[in-house]
């Protein structure tokens, strides 16, 4: 890693966005995300930190391993926030969000939303007019033959879509840390090993997949520009 993850909180409450220099291995971020919002105070910077991971598969607090069907030899970690279980890897852009909801005044139900908005907003605009939610089913997807996504039972993806972003967060004392992830250009065979976000059958796509191709670090800055705006809209 290029760049030491740091624990300390920053001192002033402005936005603040930096690059962990990848791809870093997943346990030493989501420890030193939790320990910046453990030591945080009042007037601690929003952060979101955007990187790559080497090969991981995470399962949520709740996560049940039945969903992890043949993993491999890719390293598996139990994490503590919200959801089933994903894979991050290389080509994978991850936009963990470090945020003050208690300060902002935001519940979670509408940070979650925000959060779907900021990738929502890039997406639409790079072209992608068919990126959506689907209800009860936190991500953004992308219909996969050209017509709208088909009735789905609820919390349930419809059948004819693929998740191109998925969203895990965890809060504490009002804080919130994990965040989002966004398909850049990978390598989609893992996702096959298991059920993906809990979702048998679910289908992963990624960017470069459905013809949009961005430069990595480019693409990263723009996604955090937009989860900003989402957030302090």
């Amino acid at each position: 890693m290029a760049e030491a993850v740091h624990a300390a909180p920053a001192a002033t409450p402005a936005d603040c966005t930096r690059w962990l220099a990848g791809p870093v291995v997943y346990l030493p971020v989501w420890e030193a995300m939790r320990s910046y919002t453990e030591a945080r105070g009042a007037d601690s910077a929003d952060e979101i930190w955007l990187t790559e991971h080497a090969p991981v598969y995470t399962l949520g607090q709740a996560g049940k391993p039945e969903h992890l069907l043949c993993p491999g030899d890719i390293p598996i970690v139990q994490c503590d926030r919200g959801g089933q279980v994903t894979y991050h890897g290389p080509g994978q852009i991850m936009a963990y969000v470090l945020f003050d909801l208690r300060r902002a005044g935001i519940h979670v139900r509408d940070y979650v939303y925000r959060l779907e908005q900021g990738v929502l907003d890039v997406l639409h605009g790079w072209g992608l007019a068919g990126a959506c939610r689907q209800a009860g089913a936190p991500g953004i997807y992308v219909p996969l033959d050209g017509l709208p996504p088909a009735p789905a039972m609820p919390g349930q993806p419809a059948p004819n879509v693929g998740k191109v972003a998925a969203l895990g967060v965890k809060i504490r004392n009002g804080r919130a840390y994990h965040g989002v992830s966004l398909n850049l250009a990978m390598n989609l065979e893992p996702f096959d090993r298991i059920n993906p976000c809990g979702y048998a059958g679910l289908r992963t796509v990624d960017l470069a997949g459905l013809g949009i191709r961005r430069d990595f670090q480019g693409a990263g800055d723009e996604l955090a520009a937009s989860l900003w705006r989402a957030l302090r809209a």
